[in-house]
């Protein structure tokens, strides 16, 4: 009897050791549902109010998440893509991809201030370059990135890529990077020179979406479908690759945590620990809700924010449109917030 009880307290023990190590850092700590049943893209948080900008539709939602409650509307933004924000300016920046324009607003009244056309075609993801005081619009359908003077709304120049931009940061110093999805790259741009300066191969990636960068390390997070490449900024060097759910699109960083996380399509969220600059290793793969594809991060209270809804069944397949996407549930949209429990 004494060896059977000495068997199962082992039992046990392995048991709740194993409970506490798959024990998810992460919770579903709130669901923002949000009016509207039209598509979405990039998603964008000022993290000194807590206020959250969705692309969906043809409009910019702010959302206060505070409260609970969507505070503004920025209408008329075709084809919105991604919402870039000047703080230092009081300016926001909305990239149309229909329009071939990028909206000016006011980050305090939301009141529209101007439309820019862009030196390209389809405006999609759109960053803000506190250094140069610079605007970039990475227009997908021409290969090139528009520059625009934030403090005038002038556009200053157009910088030729060699293929589809994708998503896009910058290091804080003087340097951009951006995804070249059909090139499986990643280009450094000179903002000042307004020039593509290197390109970096991101094998055995493939046809990466977002983009994330720690400015501490210098070290570029590259998603693709089911891994996330880690490249040196400095060098284009490869460091390593992991493995990360399926179908994702954006990624996020907190350098408070020295966490990258990738919204994965298949209803997942990988999440990447660095441990140093060539160390990194993946702590799990958070459930969150299908869909959930893009993400931005508050790096103020660590939540994390990723826009979905409930879909239909897709529709057949045909010739023109092989691979049909199902339609969004009428009521169904919603924002995330996925908070970490350490």
């Amino acid at each position: 009897m004494k060896r059977i009880s000495f068997l199962m307290v082992a039992l046990l023990a392995c048991l709740f050791s194993v409970a506490q190590t798959t024990t998810s850092l992460y919770k579903m700590s709130n669901k923002f549902p949000v009016d509207g049943d039209g598509g979405w893209d990039y998603i964008n948080v000022d993290d000194s109010s807590h206020l959250v900008y969705i692309s969906h539709g043809t409009v910019v939602q702010v959302l206060d998440v505070t409260s609970a409650t969507v505070v503004a509307t920025i209408p008329d933004t075709k084809g919105v893509h991604g919402i870039a924000l000047a703080k230092d300016l009081n300016k926001g920046f909305i990239s149309d991809g229909k329009d071939t324009a990028v909206t000016v607003f006011d980050l305090k009244t939301y009141k529209t201030l101007e439309k820019i056309k862009v030196t390209g075609n389809n405006p999609d993801a759109i960053l803000y370059d506190k250094f140069t005081h610079r605007i970039f619009t990475f227009n997908g359908r021409s290969s090139n990135a528009t520059v625009i003077d934030a403090k005038t709304d002038k556009v200053l120049g157009t910088i030729a890529l060699e293929g589809k931009p994708e998503f896009a940061v910058t290091d804080e110093k003087g340097l951009i990077y951006v995804n070249i999805e059909d090139k499986s790259k990643v280009c450094q741009i000179d903002p000042f020179k307004m020039k593509a300066v290197q390109y970096w191969s991101i094998a055995p990636g493939e046809e990466p979406s977002g983009l994330a960068i720690d400015t501490k390390t210098h070290r570029l997070f590259s998603v693709c479908d089911k891994l996330m490449v880690i490249l040196d900024a400095d060098n284009g060097k490869v460091i390593t690759t992991l493995p990360i759910g399926d179908r994702v699109d954006g990624v996020a960083f907190d350098p408070g945590k020295k966490r990258a996380y990738s919204s994965n399509g298949d209803g997942t969220m990988t999440v990447v620990q660095e441990e140093n600059e060539n160390s990194f290793k993946v702590l799990e793969n958070v459930p969150t809700q299908k869909g959930a594809r893009t993400i931005t991060i508050d790096k103020s209270t660590h939540k994390l924010y990723l826009p979905t809804a409930k879909f239909g069944d897709a529709p057949e397949a045909t010739k023109d449109n092989p691979h049909p996407r199902p339609a969004v549930k009428p009521g169904t949209f919603t924002v995330i917030e996925m908070e970490p429990l350490n």
